[in-house]
């Protein structure tokens, strides 16, 4: 009997690239610094240990950017990500070639907020074909969005109205701890008032399918109460905590999922750094966001969960200030997609 061949290691090499999640990375505002911050994080030595990047953007427009920055590197035009090569010094790149080649760095630019508007909408599509496992997007400048004509207050709106998503998380994330809220961009007032059971589990809910597909099989996860010491047995607040916390908690546990509370944020927060929670459930936005910028503002990333993959960004604007410089620092989105490389799937087998 003939003896089985034996896998080379190139053959190895290629079945780990092949189970490696597939990242679009939206290449932002072109007047702005998201080229410059693009071509070094694809370039980064880590990147294609984590996952096979491809952007979405205008290559002319990142080799301009590689110019400013001296990367030696070569920019590669793909038709889709089934086309890219992934090898070091490389960067593919679906070209929609919506930049002029005379575009200015740092200059509001409607053509360039369309462009950009253009890169999200098409990294969403490959999100719902299956054909990438996340998204990382540099910054986009939200007054050239609008004088482009689209009238999203952000990307995670546009990715929201794109997917045909009705509700949708933020979590931030560091390598210590990870958070999501409940309510966010709203007043403390408000946000007591929109607080209530189904907003909680459906919150809950989306929290446990992200670290669930990221490879945490039982997340054990911990849920703020909105009162001083999570209400004190009623001596703080108004029941807030039995009435809108509770019940969703009982209903998450019915259904095997480890959520525990209501929790005082401050131990909530303090267990979770030292690693007993793999997520924390904020109720508003001060609650999550005050100890993830204590615990690791320097690594921290924007995650948008409830979407058909995950999406990360970076922690920055467009900073139109130090456009075209090579000033910029990278550091913020080799963390946004390092993430989600490690928030999102491997693809499917096809």
């Amino acid at each position: 009997m003939n003896a089985a061949p034996t896998a080379t290691a190139a053959d190895r090499t290629g079945a780990i690239a092949r189970a490696l999640p597939v990242i679009a990375v939206t290449m932002g505002d072109g007047a702005g610094i998201g080229p410059e911050v693009v071509v070094p994080a694809l370039l980064h030595p880590d990147t294609l240990r984590d996952c096979r990047p491809v952007v979405v953007g205008d290559a002319e427009r990142l080799r301009q950017a590689a110019r400013v920055l001296g990367a030696d590197c070569e920019i590669v035009a793909v038709e889709g990500p089934e086309r890219a090569e992934f090898a070091p010094g490389r960067v593919n790149v679906i070209d929609l070639g919506l930049l002029p080649a005379d575009l200015p760095w740092g200059k509001l630019s409607a053509a360039a907020g369309d462009a950009a508007y253009h890169y999200v909408r098409v990294a969403a599509e490959l999100a719902m074909r299956g054909d990438v496992q996340g998204i990382c997007t540099a910054p986009l400048n939200k007054e050239a969005l609008h004088a482009a004509g689209h009238p999203y207050p952000g990307h995670t709106e546009l990715l929201a109205r794109l997917t045909g998503v009705e509700e949708v998380s933020m979590m931030l994330s560091t390598p210590r701890v990870k958070v999501i809220h409940v309510t966010t961009h709203i007043g403390l007032i408000d946000a007591v008032h929109r607080i209530e059971p189904g907003l909680v589990e459906r919150t809950v809910r989306r929290g446990h399918e992200a670290m669930v597909r990221a490879g945490v099989t039982r997340p054990r996860i911990g849920v703020c109460g909105i009162n001083p010491h999570a209400g004190e047995n009623g001596l703080f607040g108004y029941g807030e905590e039995e009435t809108k916390i509770a019940p969703a908690l009982e209903a998450l546990r019915a259904d095997g999922i480890d959520a525990r509370g209501p929790l005082p944020a401050d131990t909530a927060f303090f267990l979770a750094s030292r690693g007993d929670y793999d997520l924390i459930v904020a109720m508003y936005h001060d609650q999550g966001h005050g100890p993830v910028k204590v615990l690791g503002i320097e690594t921290g990333v924007n995650l948008t969960v409830g979407l058909p993959v995950i999406r990360t960004s970076v922690d920055h604007g467009t900073a139109f200030d130090i456009a075209g410089t090579g000033r910029a620092d990278a550091g913020s989105m080799i963390e946004a997609l390092r993430q989600a490389a490690e928030m999102s799937t491997a693809p499917a087998a096809r």
